[in-house]
């Protein structure tokens, strides 16, 4: 009797849902994911005994971050939503090389971060919680002390030496040494083995679900053709993320033809942090971006800010405004826009950080709960309305800070409104825009707007954003009321025969 009636209880709730509720995702997509960046060194020290000459007050060196403190943070970070992480570096590296791109041995784990077997936990309880794993491993070059550089034989795998004379030109950008590290050649046939086999090995090892590539653009096409197609046979849907220089000018469109299924593109961040660091900025700039990835099915790398990069946080008080008002804007348009948001730990405090390595500063767990409640919320509406992650992206409105756009997939259509200007906004939506004769359901602030006249009429307050999901009006439902009635119907004879046994007990 009592799962009948918990089973009814299931039902008469999911009979309360809105009409049109979130499309099941029968298989998740790449697009489908929220990533946490963490630099491994600088987001928590769960084990002491491997802090070998940590310094936490030294920028520059080892502060203790390890593999055991990010396993020790997993709850934290899926209680926020997020469904994969992407780690820097995790292999041997030279002297002080906290951050991981200055590879000493492309077989060992870095000492100061953990053994393999503890990494290997890691992802076995990332997998736990259902959060996929990336980590960067490079190609481009080695460190200085690497033992290859000193070995006769190997005086060909590397570029000879000098620095990158023009960044625009892509000869010079994949022979040239960056910040003094030997330059690996990745036209050797001995050199593209390598760098593979140890690619596989560590898929096959450790059960990884993707690569991010550093300096991407650093290494010739040739090569990822062959990477991609190597280590993709290792397993299922696995991920090659590409990182970008700077300001590059290079077509990425080649890129993906190789197989890198995402790329980070600095220019679209800078417009992104130019739009959002203050008020009253304007969308457009950021709009071609978004309809080409939707033509790449919805794999461009969305970011605001990563380890390389001047925090945004940074941006917004140059600007003389509040951090938390202005990341909660940024952070919803990142969450419902085409693409797969990229999140660098430290943000949901809305850490500050200059230049490399200030950028880097050790992650503070102190509670920012109001933020953090916000990001939660934004994450819960990318898993539950895939409309908001596969759908097709439709401009409707753009002027003086404030935008409204659409999001449809498969019959599911969600409405996104932010305000990111100085005062309240009222917007208009048409029928020829928006289907009338239904409502407006909002699901981060609970607004609601029914269709009049053919029309919808938003009106948001400056600092404010709403998700709406596009249902059928609601009003009193037959199957609500006879799901109810059913429901205490059920409970009554439950408790009758509560009582009567009860009853019986005592006479006996």
């Amino acid at each position: 009797m009592k799962k009948i009636t918990l089973i009814l209880i299931t039902l008469l709730f999911i009979s309360a849902l809105p009409a049109q509720a979130a499309i099941e995702k029968k298989e998740r997509l790449w697009q489908d994911e929220t990533v946490y960046s963490i630099m491994i060194d600088r987001f928590n020290n769960g084990d002491i005994n491997n802090d070998i000459d940590a310094n936490a007050k030294d920028p520059n060196v080892y502060n203790g971050g390890d593999f055991q403190g990010i396993i020790d943070k997993l709850d934290y970070i899926h209680d926020m939503g997020f469904t994969a992480i992407r780690l820097t570096p995790i292999f041997d590296n030279a002297k002080n090389g906290y951050h991981g791109y200055w590879v000493n041995d492309f077989y060992k784990t870095d000492e100061h971060f953990g053994s393999i077997k503890t990494f290997q936990k890691l992802v076995k309880e990332a997998h736990k919680r259902k959060i996929k794993v990336l980590i960067d491993f490079v190609t481009n070059n080695t460190a200085v002390s690497h033992p290859w550089v000193k070995d006769s034989s190997k005086q060909d795998w590397f570029h000879q030496k000098q620095e990158i004379s023009d960044r625009n030109n892509q000869q010079s950008l994949e022979n040239g040494w960056v910040n003094g590290l030997p330059d690996l050649n990745q036209d050797n046939p001995e050199v593209e083995k390598y760098l593979i086999d140890a690619a596989k090995w560590w898929i096959k090892k450790t059960d990884v679900d993707g690569y991010s590539l550093p300096e991407v653009n650093h290494v010739p096409l040739s090569f990822w053709t062959d990477f991609s197609n190597e280590v993709k046979k290792e397993k299922k849907d696995f991920f090659l993320l590409g990182v970008m220089s700077e300001n590059t000018n290079i077509d990425m469109n080649q890129y993906h033809s190789v197989g890198i299924d995402s790329l980070f593109d600095y220019s679209q961040s800078e417009k992104l942090r130019k739009a959002f660091a203050t008020t009253n900025q304007p969308f457009s700039p950021l709009t071609p971006a978004f309809e080409s990835s939707q033509k790449k099915s919805g794999l461009m790398a969305n970011f605001l800010d990563n380890e390389y990069t001047v925090r945004f946080t940074n941006d917004i008080v140059d600007e003389r405004q509040f951090p938390g008002s202005r990341w909660k804007t940024a952070l919803t348009y990142l969450y419902t826009t085409p693409g797969i948001p990229f999140f660098y730990y430290g943000t949901e405090i809305a850490l500050i950080g200059g230049e490399v390595p200030d950028n880097r500063r050790q992650m503070n767990f102190r509670t920012e709960k109001e933020l953090i409640d916000y990001i939660t919320k934004l994450a819960e509406q990318r898993k539950q309305l895939a409309s908001l992650t596969r759908g097709t992206m439709e401009m409707l409105y753009d002027k003086g800070g404030m935008v409204v756009y659409k999001r449809v997939y498969k019959g599911e259509t969600s409405i996104i409104a932010i305000n990111n200007s100085t005062k309240s906004q009222k917007v208009i939506l048409t029928e020829d825009q928006l289907a009338g004769g239904k409502e407006l359901r909002g699901l981060l602030a609970g607004d609601l707007v029914r269709s009049r006249d053919h029309q919808y009429i938003l009106i948001v307050d400056r600092d404010v954003s709403e998700i709406y999901v596009l249902t059928e009006k609601s009003g009193i439902k037959i199957s609500l009321i006879v799901s109810l009635i059913i429901v205490y119907i059920l409970v009554g004879i439950f408790l009758f025969f509560i009582i009567k046994r009860r009853k019986n007990k005592k006479i006996v």
